[in-house]
């Protein structure tokens, strides 16, 4: 179904090919409430997550520029990337756990597309230019003062919030000091930064104010994906044909049977994406579910039961769903559980210091006037605990020594240090030309890192 047949129903009818702007009626009801408890505890955490600090770590960061990333105040770098990809593959599993169940209830709860629209920008449109009837009265009508003040004030208030959300956005990927920083700081010191949030600032202007519901339709690949996912034991937003048809106005003394649905079309009027719920499953659909909280207004009115668009099994609807079976939810659940394991083994296991030891570019051995041998290595560590950190290097070998070439004992918080040292053996140790080498990095008393090299020498020189 195209967009602009879905959308004519929304808009008078017109059905051309041009965009047709949605002018979604304003929601209210039960779900809705439950909606906003949702999406403003979320909004409320997603402006509070990168000021939120634990053991002097953003709670949430992701700074791609310094390659550093913090979750739950712990410290990640490229070098932990093993553990972002479990990461990843929990939320993809996730996405589909929840599309399979619940189809795409993410979208219309917990999306922040969703919520920022629905719970900020359009309650701002319904505070100064009213309701859907009275913004296309508005937009028809002619260009007075009171209109071009009307959309003066919105795109105002649009730009303003646009700006805060690009800070708070900023603030994710280089961290709320270093945005506070540009704030405070003269602008001239941070031009790249201030350009950053006036190109963020006009993307999500663009997005609530005029893109909308198309990111939803046509950009968003996730709502193509639930078509993959879906089948008739998926839970969507539906509407009861079995019950609604034949739809039309309740007349006391008709002489055929007619159906719960009386075609007030408020269904339609408070859809978001402007479909017609009552045609089936649509891709378009969000799940948003203000067109269950409509039709059950009006079924309360004519005195008919709840939910003739409810969440419904999709085969249940069509008469296909047999016996309900949860086999495919209860893999990926098995799955989804398996992996958080591997996940939570891995980022509280994972070392406080990252090592790379590498020996010295174009040498192998050196022999020495003092009847021994030695090796030069270069170490490079990063500190990965979130604190100073003093440490020393132990080889695990008691025949070999270390001679460090320039001393370094401690590695400042979010630091990295690069070190050269020789190990070295006598003569009369040598047992082969090349053997295993551990070489372990201390913190006081606790082991943080084991690197492993080898060590070449020429046996027989005694």
């Amino acid at each position: 179904m195209s967009t602009a047949v879905v959308n004519s129903a929304n808009n008078g009818g017109s059905k051309s090919k041009k965009r047709q702007w949605i002018y979604a009626k304003k929601p209210q009801g039960e779900l809705y409430k439950k909606r906003q408890w949702v999406g403003y505890s979320l909004l409320l955490f997603l402006f509070a997550a990168p000021f939120i600090k634990i053991n002097g770590e953003p709670f949430l960061m992701f700074n791609i520029i310094d390659r550093k990333f913090s979750i739950l105040g712990n410290l990640f770098y490229p070098q932990d990337l093993y553990i972002f990809v479990f990461g990843m593959l929990i939320v993809m599993v996730c996405v589909v756990l929840f599309t399979v169940v619940f189809g795409r209830v993410w979208c219309g709860w917990t999306c922040p597309q969703t919520i920022f629209l629905e719970l900020i920008f359009r309650r701002i449109e319904y505070w100064i230019e009213g309701d859907w009837q009275q913004q296309k009265k508005l937009d028809a009508g002619p260009n007075t003062d009171q209109k071009q003040l009307k959309k003066f004030l919105k795109h105002t208030i649009f730009l303003i919030i646009s700006f805060f959300i690009s800070n708070i956005f900023l603030s994710y990927i280089i961290g709320a000091d270093a945005l506070i920083k540009i704030i405070t700081d003269p602008l001239d010191q941070h031009i790249g930064g201030l350009i950053s949030i006036i190109i963020f600032t006009l993307v999500f202007y663009g997005v609530f104010a005029y893109v909308r519901e198309i990111v939803c339709i046509a950009i968003c690949p996730y709502g193509r994906l639930q078509g993959v996912l879906l089948d008739d034991q998926s839970v969507t937003v539906a509407y009861d044909h079995r019950r609604g048809e034949p739809r039309g106005k309740q007349q006391k003394d008709a002489k055929t049977s007619q159906g719960d649905c009386v075609d007030c079309k408020l269904c339609v009027h408070v859809c978001p994406t402007g479909i017609d719920i009552r045609k089936g499953l649509q891709l378009e659909c969000v799940s948003c579910t203000a067109c269950i909280d409509a039709c059950d207004a009006v079924m309360d009115k004519i005195g008919k039961p709840k939910k003739l668009i409810g969440f419904y099994p999709m085969g249940e609807i069509e008469g296909t769903l047999k016996k309900k079976n949860n086999t495919r939810t209860i893999a990926y659940s098995i799955v989804l559980v398996a992996l958080m394991s591997v996940f939570c083994f891995l980022l509280f296991n994972r070392s406080q210091v990252d090592g790379r030891l590498l020996r010295a570019k174009g040498s192998t051995y050196q022999l020495r006037d003092d009847k021994t041998i030695s090796n030069l290595y270069s170490l490079e560590l990063i500190n990965k605990s979130g604190k100073e950190m003093p440490f020393k290097l132990v080889c695990d070998d008691p025949r070999l020594k270390i001679q460090l070439v320039n001393p370094i004992q401690k590695l400042s918080k979010d630091g990295h240090a690069t070190l050269s040292f020789f190990l070295i053996i006598a003569n009369k140790d040598v047992e082969t030309y090349k053997s295993n080498v551990k070489l372990a990095i201390y913190s006081g008393d606790k082991k943080v890192e084991t690197l492993k090299t080898t060590f070449i020498a020429p046996p027989g020189m005694n």
